[in-house]
């Protein structure tokens, strides 16, 4: 990096871990340069983090622990945190150029993939993502949830897959630990759910569970875990995973382990179905069952029709086969693959040349795959390709104005913008909401959900007196 320039003004739109990581790179290649970087990270949230504390269940501690790595970088100073801030109406991408020299979009895969069979969006049919948001407390999603089923089918062999299966399946009394508030207890207490069925398409060693998903499934008071020796037919490929992979030969074993397990009467029951391609939902005028092709292994880890049609009577239907990004304002978007087309984190244009100052990093950049590790490799990417450009993105004599400009313009529009001070305001409020909860005392916090709310907390100048 040269030191010519003063500073290098780079705004990050995402303040999930894609975007703190990117910035947190960047700022360390600075000072490895001696290059001084002014990094502004904005959300559309009140808050930071993301899919870390709007995607993750309520139920796994271990990975909201990442939180904290996240927290050391904010709290060092060298990134602003600028919430409550929409890109493409509350700043524009002309506004972005004006104040910065370089642009990187962070913002994620949000939203449900499609699954394109009839019926899929009958009343009941739900996207998992939704869901996910609904019990983690997400600002923008109502505080009901239809939780009026019986049976339920989950679509999917994945981690969130099994996260809506566990959240549905679970006794809302165990979650009374967690950060779960209020009306989503309410919620899942009084959900009449007794049966929860997950269906993948391929075979139990072709699953994209980790094995610790998958173990704590059994571990779930009161709720019987079932399996179908059916679904375990043996083909040479799952036989060669089994070898090749360690994490796949956990899993297998695991699995191959619960055929064995006998129901102990409980109240809920989960099961794991394989080898199910699903065909239609079915139902007059709301999901009244879910209709599926079994499948069997072509011997090369992929499956075919076996033409065997079976139905399951279920009152709801939860997909989940994937995540999938969203188009933003004035960039360039790849419709198709659901990610902003780029070469290493440059975005092309639709003539596939790089649009000077303008980046990706995470899952907008690369799709929903992955996992925290791969974030960090994917930001150091961009951010490489960042300094590369970096010659060319502070050529001319274009006049940059203070940090303290973009703020101002936000207060003339009337934004009510949050910022680092104010989220360590907020978590300070959710954490003695914790401590004083009257069902548990002494929970590590208890979410605040109303936007509005969260940004009037965020911008008081002190705890706020409960």
């Amino acid at each position: 990096m040269t030191p010519a320039l003063s500073a290098l003004r780079v705004a990050i739109i995402g303040a999930g871990p894609a975007g703190i990581y990117a910035g947190n790179i960047l700022n360390r290649l600075g000072q490895e340069a001696g290059q001084e970087v002014a990094i502004d990270l904005f959300d559309s949230l009140p808050t930071p983090y993301g899919l870390i504390r709007y995607g993750v269940a309520p139920d796994h501690p271990r990975i909201k622990g990442i939180v904290k790595s996240l927290q050391e970088m904010l709290d060092a100073g060298s990134i602003r945190f600028i919430g409550n801030v929409t890109y493409g109406t509350d700043l524009t991408l002309a506004d972005l150029r004006e104040h910065y020299h370089a642009v990187i979009f962070a913002t994620g895969a949000i939203l449900d993939a499609p699954l394109v069979i009839p019926g899929i969006d009958l009343p009941g049919s739900f996207g998992a993502a939704d869901f996910v948001s609904w019990y983690d407390g997400h600002p923008d999603v109502p505080l009901t949830w239809p939780l009026d089923a019986t049976d339920v089918a989950v679509i999917g062999n994945g981690n969130v897959a099994l996260d809506v299966a566990r959240i549905l399946a679970k006794h809302a009394d165990d979650l009374l630990t967690t950060d779960i508030p209020a009306s989503v207890y309410a919620g899942l207490a009084g959900s009449p759910v007794t049966d929860v069925h997950v269906f993948g398409r391929r075979g139990p060693s072709q699953v994209k569970f980790t094995p610790i998903e998958l173990r704590e499934l059994a571990d779930i008071p009161d709720v019987d875990l079932v399996v179908y020796a059916e679904d375990f037919t043996p083909d040479s490929h799952s036989e060669q995973l089994v070898a090749s992979n360690n994490q796949v030969k956990i899993m297998t074993r695991t699995l191959n382990g619960w055929l064995t397990r006998v129901p102990q009467g409980a109240s809920r029951r989960l099961h794991l179905h394989f080898l199910h391609a699903p065909l239609e939902v079915y139902g007059d005028g709301r999901v009244e069952g879910i209709r599926f092709e079994r499948t069997e292994h072509t011997g090369d880890g992929g499956v075919r029709g076996t033409g065997q049609i079976v139905d399951y009577p279920v009152q709801a239907v939860y997909r989940a086969v994937g995540y999938r990004g969203s188009a933003l304002t004035e960039v360039p978007f790849d419709a198709v693959r659901g990610v902003i087309p780029n070469d290493g984190g440059r975005v092309l244009d639709a003539a596939g040349e790089p649009l000077p100052g303008l980046y990706a990093t995470g899952w907008i950049k690369r799709g929903p795959v992955g996992l925290i590790g791969h974030t960090k490799g994917d930001a150091l990417e961009t951010i490489t390709r960042l300094v590369e450009d970096l010659p060319a993105l502070v050529a001319g004599d274009r006049a940059f104005s203070t940090a303290d400009t973009i703020l101002a313009l936000l207060d003339e529009r009337g934004v009510e913008f949050t910022t680092w001070a104010g989220w360590q305001t907020l978590d300070a409020h959710e954490r003695l909401l914790g401590t004083q909860d009257l069902v548990t005392p002494g929970r590590e916090r208890v979410k605040v959900i109303s936007r509005a709310e969260q940004v009037s907390i965020s911008r008081t100048e002190a705890l706020l007196t409960l």
